[in-house]
């Protein structure tokens, strides 16, 4: 079978999808939030593999007959669909209070970072990734110190 991506840049493609959610999900795991390392890590390594089968149907299909050729947003709007409802899954309201917020952002994060390591655009998903641990990191502490502040 005559493949467009090669199977080594799949892999590689894969593997930096794997390793950017590591440090997502490794933020949530330390912090004992439910979806945390492997929730992250396979959300991710999900988006970035059905993104490279998008990718080799629409190559593949692209030497045929036309009216056979996929659009590869469609594929992406999946992605999408399917991160959201795990990433709604992790939010819990009890009483008055909401939680899991950030962490369902950070999954919804992670499948965005799968979905560009997925496509081959290694700066868009680092970048995000770094983003996304200033906001989870950094806020997140200021946002506990005034949260700590008010309760004294």
């Amino acid at each position: 079978m005559d493949y467009e991506i090669p199977i080594l840049d799949m892999l590689t493609r894969l593997v930096v999808a794997v390793g950017l959610a590591l440090l997502l999900g490794l933020e949530r795991e330390l912090r004992g939030k439910p979806a945390g390392l492997r929730s992250h890590m396979l959300v991710s390594l999900g988006a970035a593999a059905f993104t490279i089968l998008g990718m080799s149907i629409m190559y593949e299909t692209a030497v045929g007959d036309p009216s056979a050729r996929i659009d590869p947003t469609r594929v992406i709007e999946g992605i999408v669909g399917g991160i959201g409802f795990l990433g709604a899954g992790s939010i819990i309201r009890s009483g008055g209070s909401i939680t899991g917020l950030t962490t369902g952002a950070s999954i919804w994060l992670a499948g965005a970072v799968g979905v560009a390591a997925g496509l081959n655009n290694f700066p868009l998903a680092g970048m995000v990734t770094a983003l996304a641990l200033v906001i989870i990191v950094v806020l997140g502490f200021f946002e506990r110190e005034l949260i700590n502040k008010r309760k004294k």
